[in-house]
Order: structure tokens, then sequence, then C-alpha cells
């Protein structure tokens, strides 16, 4: 794994206006950045990347079997009373997956380590899946990279075989995420691309046209039933939304599927480590309350947890990361090192959920900016990669997508 860099394609920016890839720059800065990329061995990428990926996926499974048969997990990741028995029955009845994207500290080294699993509405779609595409096979024709350069992207693909494999031909679904936010719109615009491809049909509309019929169903804004609905809004939002207490009779096939809740928040991350501890790709994770119990020799939960506290706790003290639940773009997140917070989010949105602690493991460096690995899975398994770059030692929302190759 190294950074090179290579020129820019002329033009490039025209193409992303006239693809509709709107947000290439935003706030005044660079977020599509191609003035250099990541190069990959086929090697490191099949054996660090995309076997492990596909391997923590079913784990991620396995995890999800143990959570929605727990009350008790239920409870700590963050599921409201409500809704758990919605969450359980989503999973019992094997309603179907579409995609996720873990986040993986990699330096080309030893084993990439999970940060966290964006199972529910991960974004960075279009430009993991098309937009770096079309560059490697620009960077090509100009002479720039080799002609049997290729890239770990199969995403498109794969979401067309997907939607394929899920649904007979001609089948209606609906796609929708928030109005206004051309990053959101890309995602499920892609989304709806490769259902199309597939021989199904795709109408979109914004979350708030979404309206519920006299008889609990969605109706669309044209009062069209709805009986299928991508929606890139999250979970831990909608169980807490009205609208979450008409999905039980509205007859309408969520995706992602309610079950993901219990993998789309921070709370999976101890709950992987107490069922797979000491995984070379998990890093030790613990519920904030069980180590405060822990470390001071009380309750049921420091019980359960304290010898695997003890065996990774030399690791905590020297950094570990607090994190909330529910957090998005690097919120609300500090890192501690020796006792102290030395680096800590600006954004603090998400401070006032509960909080789970994991071990620190510094992203590597390169030219001053620092890659996280966005390991695409589509379906259960890993068929593609992103890489996203910030200065800061917390990947936030202006860090920089990155475009990358193999070469052998």
């Amino acid at each position: 794994m190294k950074k090179v860099m290579l020129p820019e394609r002329p033009g490039w920016r025209t193409e992303a206006r006239e693809l509709g890839f709107t947000f290439a720059d935003m706030h005044g800065e660079p977020y599509w950045d191609e003035t250099s990329a990541y190069e990959f061995t086929l090697r490191e990428v099949e054996d660090s990347i995309e076997d492990p990926s596909t391997e923590l996926h079913a784990m991620c499974r396995e995890a999800a079997a143990t959570i929605v048969a727990s009350q008790e997990w239920m409870e700590r990741l963050g599921i409201p009373e409500a809704h758990r028995d919605l969450v359980a029955e989503s999973w019992s009845r094997g309603e179907p997956e579409i995609y996720g994207r873990f986040d993986l500290a990699y330096d080309g080294s030893g084993p990439a380590k999970l940060l966290e699993y964006n199972a529910d509405t991960p974004t960075s779609l279009y430009e993991s899946a098309s937009f770096q595409w079309s560059w490697l096979e620009g960077q090509i024709e100009a002479g720039f990279l080799d002609s049997d350069d290729d890239q770990f992207n199969a995403i498109h693909e794969g979401l067309v075989e997907r939607f394929r494999t899920l649904f007979p031909t001609g089948t209606d679904l609906h796609f929708t995420a928030a109005a206004n936010s051309p990053e959101d719109y890309a995602t499920v615009e892609g989304m709806g691309w490769a259902a199309r491809e597939a021989g199904l049909g795709a109408q979109y509309l914004d979350l708030d046209k979404i309206a519920i019929s006299t008889d609990g169903q969605f109706l669309d804004d044209q009062d069209r039933v709805i009986g299928i609905l991508f929606k890139l809004y999250p979970w831990e939002d909608l169980l807490r939304d009205e609208y979450a207490d008409h999905v039980n009779t509205a007859n309408c096939l969520m995706l992602e599927p309610a079950w993901k809740a219990v993998l789309s928040n921070k709370g999976l991350l101890p709950v992987l480590w107490h069922m797979f501890e000491g995984h070379p790709n998990l890093l030790p994770a613990f519920f904030e309350a069980d180590v405060a119990d822990a470390m001071a020799g009380r309750g049921a939960a420091a019980a359960s947890v304290a010898e695997a506290f003890e065996r990774a706790a030399p690791g905590l003290t020297a950094g570990h990361v607090v994190k909330p639940l529910f957090s998005r773009e690097g919120a609300s997140l500090s890192i501690v090192e020796g006792g102290e917070i030395t680096e800590a989010s600006a954004n603090t949105d998400y401070a006032a959920h509960p909080r789970i602690v994991q071990a620190y493991v510094p992203l590597p460096v390169f030219d001053g900016f620092r890659p996280v690995i966005g390991a695409w899975v589509v379906g259960e398994t890993c068929v593609g990669m992103g890489i996203r770059e910030d200065r800061s030692r917390i990947t936030q929302d202006l860090s920089r997508f990155k475009p990358h190759f193999i070469r052998n």
C-alpha cells in the first residue's frame, strides 16, 4: 500500500457536474481529490481487505442473531422497547439486506482493524462505485496508469445482481432520502440505477413527501402505495419517529431491514469483542458503563466483563477512543491517551448518547493525511472499496475521497 502522485484528468470537474456529482467540492474544500491515489497489490486487497470484510460481515450476522434474542442486549444498544419486537421479527423473517460499509484501519502491513460498521445508511456509494471507476479508465487511457492496472470495485455490478436475485423483473421499488442533500441523493440514485439495470422499477421521492393512508400504508407523492422502500434514513431515528408505529401495519418491505438497527450503532463493537475476543480484525471494545463498573469492581456487568477488561486494560490505558452509540462523520468522538483527551471532534451533536470505549489504533500517515478504508459489502460479500482521508486523527465531514488502483 502506498500513495502516489498523479496528474488530474483535464475537465474532470465538468464531467462531475454533467454526471450529477455536484458535491465533488464542499464548503470550499475538495471532497473528490485525484491529485494522488492509493496503490495496492492484489494480494493486499484479497487477503487484507476483501476476505476479512466478508468474514466480519458473517460475524456481524452472528452478533445480530444473538442481540435480537436478548432484551438486555437490545436495551444496551439503545433499541426502543416499543419497537424491539419489530427489530427481532425482521430478523426472524429473514428480511433481506442490500449493502453496508466497514470502516477499516489498514497500513499495508498488519491485519486491517474494524473501526465501525456503517450497516444501515452508508453514503459515498456513488463515488466508490462509479466515479472512481471512471477515473481509473481515464488514467489508463491517458497513459498515467498501466493497461493491466485494476481496481477493487464490483460494487455496482454486485448491487445489480443483488436486486436481480431478490426481486422478480418488473417489481416496483421506491427510494427516498432527505431533500436538498446532494450526497444522499447520489446514494439513492446509485441504488435506483442498479435496480433499473436489474429490470426493476425505481421511483424516487423526498423523505418528507411520504404520507400514510387511512389504513396505515405508506404512500408516495402521487398517492401510490409503497410496497418496497429503500430509505436513506437511519433506523436509530426512524425508531424514534411516529412513522415507526406504522411499519408493522404498512405491509411495506423496508430496505435496509429493521434488524440492521442492531448493527448500525457502535454498541455492536463490544458485542463483537464479547463473542470473538482476540479476532485479528477486531479491536477490544466495551460499553463505557461496564468499564466504570469493572474498574470499581462492582455490579453484575463488571463480573461478566472483568476478565476480558483485565486482558485489554494495558492497551486501553495506552490509548482508547470514546464513541457514542449513534454518531455520524466522527461527531462526539474523543481520543484518550494516558488518561488525557488528546483529540476530540468539534461536532458534539451526539454527546448525550451512551458511549462505548474502543482500543485506539493509529491510522497510517501518507503525505500528512490519514486514510480510512471503506470496504463495501453487498448481500453478504465484500465487493469493493473506497478511501477517505483526513489530516485529523478523527475522520470527519470534510475528509477527502481518494481513488485507488491495484498493480502487480
